[in-house]
């Protein structure tokens, strides 16, 4: 059952080439935006065809610069709110600031709901994101939110490399949850690598617990910011035995030494989803798009259609 409004897809300036291959996955064009920025630094928009009553979408992750592009994302709304779009979708690849999802220490704050809370107020009417670092991010929310998953994706993509004998591995005890259900549509044995984060940002292996001798490891985990804990895992895996290593995360932010310590690394493969741009990657990092998957939640909620199917990839 679909509904009166005419979809209309418009894109940020954060990841312009999977917001193309959303489009072009829909068989349409980008909408036309005038986004620019005023020489103190202010961001401005300006919707450049009518979009009143229409289906707005609008593309943007909120990756490095994180700010910047958050501000931009919260002004598109507004202006697409004051330009009286019928309904207001921000489609999300990767939610900045969700790692900050509860007080852990005193004095703290809780972003992601800081968050949630900025785009309700400019005007949002629903929600596409994909693997929320936690989901209870989910209860931040008071309009409708979709959070898709890269992992099923991935999962394919590690499948089709024919490895072998393998184990799934997770990063730390809290991966655990998710990596048993990798592991199950894997069917491959579950290695879970015990850890130690002192500081943000920096965390030291100290153990494994399972099995990997002989075995091809995958370290699934749904980001990698200056994978430090990934490239510590992969050595200690090598350490017990391990044969091929490789890493499969939906969000590469790969920020700060990242690059480096990875192309170091014993991996034989980094796998990223597209959710944020990978720009000066090396040739261990490699990416496969989510353009397919985020088109088929537009088409659908545009539709009114379910897409509980997107959800859990059968995991």
């Amino acid at each position: 059952m679909g509904n009166n409004f005419e979809l209309q897809i418009f894109s940020g300036s954060s990841n312009p080439e999977l917001a193309q291959g959303i489009a072009k996955e829909l068989k349409t064009k980008l909408g036309e935006v005038n986004i620019k920025n005023f020489s103190d630094g202010e961001t401005y928009v300006r919707f450049r065809e009518n979009i009143r009553g229409r289906d707005v979408f609008l593309i943007q992750s909120t990756s490095g610069p994180v700010n910047d592009n958050m501000m931009e994302l919260l002004i598109m709304i507004d202006a697409a709110k004051r330009a009286s779009a019928g309904r207001i979708t921000a489609v999300i690849p990767y939610y900045g600031y969700a790692r900050q999802d509860r007080k852990a220490d005193s004095r703290e704050p809780i972003t992601a709901k800081l968050v949630a809370e900025l785009l309700e107020k400019a005007g949002v009417d629903r929600v596409i994101t994909v693997d929320l670092h936690s989901d209870q991010i989910q209860g931040f929310f008071d309009v409708p939110l979709d959070n898709l998953t890269g992992i099923g994706l991935l999962i394919d993509c590690m499948t089709d490399k024919k490895l072998g004998e393998i184990a799934v591995v997770a990063p730390d005890a809290g991966a655990a949850k998710k990596n048993t259900k990798i592991a199950k549509a894997m069917n491959a044995p579950l290695v879970i690598i015990n850890k130690v984060r002192s500081k943000h940002n920096e965390a030291e292996a100290l153990n494994i617990i399972g099995d990997v001798k002989g075995k091809n490891c995958i370290i699934f985990d749904d980001m990698i910011d200056t994978a430090g804990t990934m490239c510590a895992g992969a050595k200690i895996l090598k350490d017990n035995g391990a044969e091929k290593i490789f890493a499969a995360s939906t969000h590469g932010l790969l920020s700060g030494p990242a690059l480096e310590r990875i192309k170091k690394s014993v991996f034989e493969e980094v796998l990223v989803t597209d959710t944020i741009p990978q720009e000066g990657r090396n040739g261990k990092i490699k990416t496969v798009s989510m353009a397919k998957i985020l088109a088929k939640s537009i088409k659908s909620i545009h539709n009114n259609e379910s897409i509980s199917s997107l959800f859990e990839h059968n995991l």
